[in-house]
């Protein structure tokens, strides 16, 4: 989230798209039920009449995977009737930014594309510079090269005939929406943006969100009270996993995975380090290499010294142009090339995409290491539907893991508040705290390496003295996190003292090996004055927005809202005075409120050539404004609608290019797929419900929530259950070119028929909570039998909201 979650009640507009916040994120939607009784508007938007729809002030239906077409309709709206925020376009976004002449867009595809790679050249999507290397810009946005008129042509496209024949949305409804939301164009008005994994679980997920950014920069939203960007996480803790560098291609603080060929820190550093020439740009991301030299120093302690690279050579690369996600990873697996795996806190046999082939995935494993609260479909796979235990050679061992409330440490919400929690009740039978397996872990794998191996440095000299009293301490972790100084070292006046926390933040870090710090982001979260995550001081800061600054911590630096100093004008004063996040006191030469993106003045003549201390407002971008033209995404700088892998239209009605053409694609044999095949002629998609958690381990077993959910079902709407004769209440076989799921029919005016073009096209949907091992039957089955072996083009999420299905009576 760029916001938080108490920041929604102050929206004047919000749209939950993508999401269903009222069921799958309750505590959440009091704020914006709050919101709504300040006299805030809800829009809801979905294939489905959920719990949300029933409180939204507008609702309007859409056809999974449509989101961009939607989207890029209320961005030519927004366009053609001069509702964006003017002087924000201009000051505070890259709409001025002229772009090179070897850009182009044209029959679905932007310039620089290999067929042959399925990849783009990038390069010709620069923008121009001029002599200093500075990037061009036009403030008057006359310029027929400048973001703002790429952006108008563009778009330009997307009617609303047009987008309401590709998403089935009425274009009444559509009008209702775009009319609504972007009323917040106003500078004393905010809107917001509420989704979920509906926008992420696409081949093109990351340009949904991208789509919305761009609506949102237009509107003047980033920075502000009730605005934003903001992201519901599934879980308590996704937000803060990710921030730990979760995901492949990510180390902890969102510092890039380094690739095999860069052989040195100093390449590292020259390849991902951005370089900027104008003055006036924080460029902030200029900081990595005191970032990740702190990050050596925290792995491997004194060992790491600059005469060996901070230990850079026993950091863990990845081969060059290959993915390690999971779509990736079980292909490998498939095809029998890993030969052991941990699946921790996961439950693959059900969650993943194309569940099928994953099963089938694990059975070509040499040892499988189940770490759960208790045995799930994963660990017992080998015994399950269709599988054949005595030809299966995979050797299963079971760690088991405490809950949460069993154990103390923080979790990271999705607002970025980072929250401390204490041990309640103590763990169950023989299981542990997933720390104390770790640092076990650890300490065996290096015991083993110690006696020698293939190479061992990266384990022996890894610092792993997290233990007090022969347990795993999360304080310590915690305060590691945070970081040290590790040998003295003095900055102006100061003189900071080796075994010392780095406080007040990230600032101080330095890139001589002076300070340790295993997560950058989070510097500052662990000082001398204490666990800043424990605190719990209900006090609101001055502005009375709902910030609460000494509840928790937040980061960066415990700034609540990110981007802030955008919501002010070019002399510091907020565009909206009831609901300000920060402004500049002039007589104290300093920002009061929230945080500041940074200490430096009000930037009042941005397009001057005289100096000025102020700084650009985007400070993590290169060149210090909101992109509005993004030329590092995989599939394009402009978000482009294109069809899911699996749609129910021949062609593209947007371009000549049917599906993402960068999106990953996988042949094997157990990867069919299947477009606009009379066997498969209805859209699916999957959701969670209220009842049950995830894949269901945590609630399946529970027969008071199996009581209240107890079976697989699928929802279809009253015309399609006419269509196949179908009751509500009768078992059905729901089918896809991958797998079939047996569930109950529920037959609601919650699902409609779309019109698509001049065809009626039928959505049904299923929960994917469920799987073989509970109830007893064995008959409720995961969703993900169903779903595709593809994902986004820059993520690889998998897609699963979008995909074809049969559905038949039994």
């Amino acid at each position: 989230m760029t916001n938080h979650w108490i920041d929604l009640k102050n929206a004047d507009v919000i749209l939950i798209m993508g999401s269903n916040a009222a069921e799958n994120h309750p505590i959440s939607f009091k704020w914006v039920t709050e919101a709504q009784r300040n006299g805030g508007k809800l829009i809801n938007v979905d294939p489905r009449f959920t719990r949300t729809s029933s409180k939204a002030d507008i609702y309007a239906p859409i056809r999974s995977g449509t989101d961009i077409a939607f989207l890029g309709g209320m961005i030519k709206y927004i366009l053609d009737n001069k509702l964006y925020h003017e002087e924000y376009v201009v000051r505070y976004t890259n709409a001025s930014f002229i772009v090179g002449k070897n850009f182009s867009f044209a029959d679905g595809l932007f310039s620089g594309y290999d067929e042959s790679k399925r990849s783009y050249d990038k390069s010709k999507w620069a923008f121009e510079a001029d002599e200093k290397g500075v990037t061009k810009r036009d403030p008057g946005l006359k310029d027929p090269q400048c973001v703002f008129n790429l952006l108008k042509n563009h778009y330009d496209r997307y009617t609303l005939t047009l987008v309401s024949q590709i998403t089935g949305t009425p274009e009444k409804q559509l009008l209702e929406v775009y009319q609504a939301y972007s009323e917040t164009g106003k500078p004393d008005k905010a809107g917001t943006i509420m989704y979920a994994m509906g926008w992420t679980q696409s081949t093109h997920g990351t340009q949904n969100i991208r789509t919305m950014s761009i609506i949102q920069s237009l509107l003047g939203n980033m920075g502000m009270a009730g605005g934003g960007v903001n992201a519901l996480r599934g879980e308590s803790n996704v937000q803060g996993s990710t921030d730990q560098g979760l995901l492949f291609h990510i180390l902890p603080g969102y510092l890039p995975t380094p690739p095999a060929s860069f052989g040195s820190l100093a390449v590292y550093n020259e390849k991902f380090t951005p370089k900027s020439s104008d003055p006036r740009s924080a460029n902030w991301w200029q900081n990595r290499p005191k970032y990740m030299t702190s990050l050596l120093k925290s792995l491997f302690g004194d060992k790491a010294t600059a005469e060996n690279d901070f230990g850079y050579h026993w950091l863990p690369k990845i081969d060059d142009g290959k993915a390690y996600s999971w779509l990736d990873l079980f292909d490998v697996m498939y095809a029998g090339k890993i030969k052991g795996f941990f699946a921790w806190g996961q439950n693959p046999a059900c969650s993943g995409a194309n569940a099928n082939k994953t099963r089938k995935a694990m059975a070509k494993l040499d040892w499988m290491v189940n770490v759960n609260l208790f045995d799930n479909e994963t660990g017992s796979f080998w015994k399950g539907p269709g599988m054949k235990p005595a030809e299966i050679k995979t050797e299963v061992f079971m760690l088991p893991a405490c809950v949460s409330v069993e154990k103390e440490g923080s979790i990271t919400n999705s607002g970025r508040w980072m929250q401390w929690r204490y041990e309640g009740p103590k763990p169950l039978g023989n299981s542990r705290p997933d720390g104390d397996i770790i640092v076990e872990l650890g300490l065996k794998l290096k015991e083993l390496y110690a006696k020698g191996g293939a190479f061992p440095e990266p384990i022996t000299n890894l610092k792993w003295d997290y233990v007090t009293n022969g347990k795993y301490d999360p304080h310590k972790i915690a305060k590691e996190i945070n970081g040290y100084w590790v040998k003295d070292k003095t900055i102006g006046e100061v003189t900071y003292k080796a075994g010392t926390l780095v406080a007040p933040g990230f600032a101080l870090l330095q890139a001589d090996g002076s300070t340790s710090c295993g997560n950058w982001i989070y510097c500052g979260s662990y000082t001398d004055k204490g666990n800043m995550s424990a605190r719990r001081n209900q006090e609101d800061a001055p502005n009375k927005i709902g910030l609460y600054p000494s509840f928790a911590w937040a980061w960066p630096v415990n700034r609540r809202i990110i981007y802030n100093r955008a919501s002010c004008n070019p002399k510091g004063q907020p565009y909206n005075d009831k609901r300000w996040v920060v402004k500049w006191d002039a007589e104290g030469k300093k920002w009061v409120g929230d945080v500041p993106d940074g200490p430096w003045p009000p930037l009042q003549n941005p397009d001057s050539s005289e100096r000025e201390d102020g700084r650009y407002a985007y400070i993590m971008t290169r060149e210090g404004f909101a992109q509005l033209y993004g030329p590092g995404l995989n599939d394009g700088p402009f978000p482009e609608h294109y069809e899911p892998l699996e749609c129910p239209v021949e062609k593209n009605m947007m371009n000549k290019q049917r599906m993402n053409p960068v999106a990953p694609v996988f042949g094997g044999e157990a990867d069919t797929f299947a477009t606009c095949d009379p066997k498969f002629p209805f859209v699916g998609t999957t959701y969670r419900v209220s009842e049950h958690w995830q894949t269901g381990l945590m609630t399946r077993p529970l027969p008071w929530l199996m009581e209240l959910q107890p079976q697989m079902f699928v929802e279809m709407s009253e015309e399609l259950a006419k269509l196949r004769k179908i009751k509500n209440g009768e078992r059905v076989l729901v089918s896809s070119a991958r797998g079939k799921v047996q569930a109950t029919a529920i037959v609601t005016a919650r699902f409609k028929p779309f019109k698509i073009g001049e065809t009626i096209v039928h959505e049904v949907g299923m929960p994917y909570h469920y799987g073989w091992r509970w109830p007893a039957t064995g008959k409720e089955e995961s969703a993900n039998l169903l779903t595709p072996s593809t994902g986004d083009a820059n993520t690889r999420i998998p897609e699963t909201k979008a995909f074809m299905v049969n559905v038949t009576k039994l």
